[in-house]
């Protein structure tokens, strides 16, 4: 929490205990309490602005009923010198304290102080995380989960910046393994097809062939059936139609004169550096920057795998079968045994996940890694943390994993799955095409990771109260707009004095202070929480407040200290919206 509303709780408890120490000596209770107590704040502030239920805790040892505790308290609370005007007891005894006008005043003086900076809490103390999101394979176009993904991955990296935590933002390239296998057969099957069209003069050109290969009807035919056939083991996407033929088109046919494992090494070297490229420029527009990019292929190549694997071997943790390696999953708490290293002697996608996130926890120290995840990776979570139990690197606690539902866009209230332009699955590179980047990377922070989520393209590009987004937005162009209208006016902003801030007293006013004064708490509970939506939410109802102010208080008013009041507090929401907006990469435009 901020340091004036710790301040604030502190001089609370104080005042408790002080008129608890005086009803004891008056002989009111038997003895000086010394249970602990809760100070919240209510959901009704017409019931304070924190309660205590000192009372109630107290109950027991003092051997009263909490309303006659609660009167005795009251009676002898002390609030001078205090945030609080007056204190009263309610129900079944709780204390209500009331804020005094000094408490909002110093939170707009606080705010001015700190700046941008406002809102931001030492909490992680430093703590080095690793956030690693998207971790798209590099074998074709990034899809909605991408999208959903690579929004929460670098929003939660910044919350946990503000939140004090040393962080690195890192994406994991899957360039080894099973699925460059599949790359490389889908291309070397797809470019024989594109020759053989040619050859059979069923296409006079490379883009005709292409098309052709996309053709339902042509593909209905007997003669199309004997050439187009692809194994359902393969990728179907046009994508790869696409880059066989750009390699054709470069280095000419005679590739095909060699075996297939040559034809096929060729493929994915053209191949693998593009779609890597493609990736690395998507995620760029999407105002991603990550601090490592890291291959799977360094794993292997620097012998981390084989490393992970002799070490496994030496704590006892696996045992050989069928010419496999195994490692002994059912002893640390898994449902089957898994296979580390294939019959043929090649390590699974599995082993080189114990390996990867050994090097994120033990190589290169980080304190707690989190990776985001679709839902449907749910039962691999468990396995993971065990096996890094098993390594003696407490997986269960520097382990933390996202796990991410789906995406459904609509439109007109309908589902849409088909890109207009390709017929084809709507990728994040299509999405960007179609909508701002402000409204993607907002309103895919608007939920919860864990729960499913409509993304509807209509509100993303309206220019309304109903895009979230453009709501937030307006309300900072029209804090600018109100420094900027009364300053042509001859009101320039000026720093106010604690006396004239204290003339804010509209309930309006002082519910949008009290929601300016919570930040520091949001930003905790998003960074504990791993919810970046917590922030989004926020700046949402902070926009909603201040419209709220707008239409109720009006700023250029003929008490001139008032008048600067009101400016002084829209420049405050003008620098939380603009500190909030551009933490998530977000503009924050000065006209609308």
């Amino acid at each position: 929490m901020s340091y004036l509303v710790q301040r604030v709780q502190e001089q609370l408890v104080d005042a408790v205990k002080a008129a608890a120490s005086s009803a004891a000596q008056d002989g009111i209770f038997s003895c000086l309490p010394a249970a602990e107590f809760r100070v919240e704040v209510p959901q009704n502030r017409a019931f304070g602005d924190f309660s205590a239920n000192a009372a109630m805790a107290w109950a027991k040892e003092l051997r009263m009923p909490p309303r006659a505790i609660a009167q005795a308290l009251a009676e002898r609370l002390n609030t001078k010198g205090s945030y609080f005007s007056k204190v009263e007891f309610a129900g079944a005894g709780f204390l209500n304290f009331y804020l005094d006008s000094s408490y909002y005043a110093a939170v707009l003086l606080d705010i001015a102080d700190k700046g941008e900076a406002y809102g931001a809490s030492s909490w992680g103390s430093g703590k080095k995380i690793n956030v690693e999101f998207v971790s798209a394979n590099p074998t074709g176009p990034m899809h909605m989960g991408n999208a959903r993904g690579g929004a929460l991955g670098d929003c939660l990296a910044a919350v946990l910046e503000r939140a004090g935590c040393s962080v690195t933002r890192e994406f994991y390239m899957n360039d080894a393994g099973n699925q460059i296998v599949k790359l490389a057969k889908s291309l070397d099957i797809r470019a024989c097809q594109l020759f053989e069209l040619l050859e059979k003069g069923l296409s006079a050109e490379l883009s005709a062939a292409q098309r052709l290969l996309r053709d339902e009807k042509f593909l209905d035919t007997d003669e199309a059936k004997a050439i187009t056939q692809i194994p359902e083991d393969c990728y179907q996407g046009a994508d790869i139609l696409a880059l066989a033929a750009a390699y054709a088109q470069q280095e000419g046919w005679e590739f095909l004169e060699y075996d297939e494992q040559e034809r096929q090494r060729l493929l994915v070297e053209f191949a693998l550096p593009k779609n890597m490229e493609a990736i690395r420029e998507t995620l760029a527009k999407y105002r991603i920057e990550y601090d490592r990019w890291f291959y799977e292929s360094e794993l292997h190549e620097s012998g981390q795998v084989d490393e992970l694997l002799e070490e496994m071997k030496a704590k006892g943790l696996t045992y050989e079968q069928d010419g496999a390696l195994w490692y002994k999953a059912t002893e640390h708490g898994g449902e089957k045994d898994e296979v580390l290293v294939r019959a043929n002697g090649i390590p699974t996608y599995f082993a080189a996940d114990i390996a990867y996130h050994r090097n994120k926890l033990l190589t290169r120290g980080f304190d707690l890694a989190i990776d985001i995840w679709g839902a449907d990776h749910h039962g691999h979570v468990a396995r993971m943390q065990a096996a890094l139990d098993a390594l003696g690197l407490d997986g269960k606690n520097r382990l933390k994993v996202i796990l991410m539902q789906l995406v459904r866009l609509v439109s007109n209230g309908a589902p849409v799955r088909m890109s207009k332009r390709t017929g084809n699955a709507i990728t994040l590179a299509d999405l960007l095409d179609d909508i701002p980047v402000d409204a993607a990377r907002f309103l895919f922070n608007l939920r919860e990771p864990e729960t499913q989520m409509d993304f509807d393209l209509d509100i993303a590009v309206q220019q309304t109260s109903q895009n979230p987004v453009y709501y937030c937005q307006y309300a900072h162009a029209r804090a600018c707009s109100v420094l900027r209208r009364l300053a042509e006016q001859g009101k320039a902003l000026r720093k106010c004095t604690l006396e004239e801030l204290s003339l804010l007293s509209a309930p309006e006013e002082r519910e949008l202070i009290s929601h300016l004064a919570a930040l520091t708490d949001e930003t905790i509970a998003a960074a504990r929480q791993y919810d970046p939506a917590k922030i989004t939410r926020y700046c949402l109802e902070l926009s909603t407040l201040y419209h709220k102010f707008y239409a109720a208080c009006r700023v250029n008013c003929e008490d001139d200290s008032l008048s600067a009041a009101r400016l002084f507090l829209c420049d405050c929401v003008r620098s939380v919206l603009h500190s909030q907006l551009t933490m998530f990469k977000i503009t924050a435009p000065t006209e609308m």
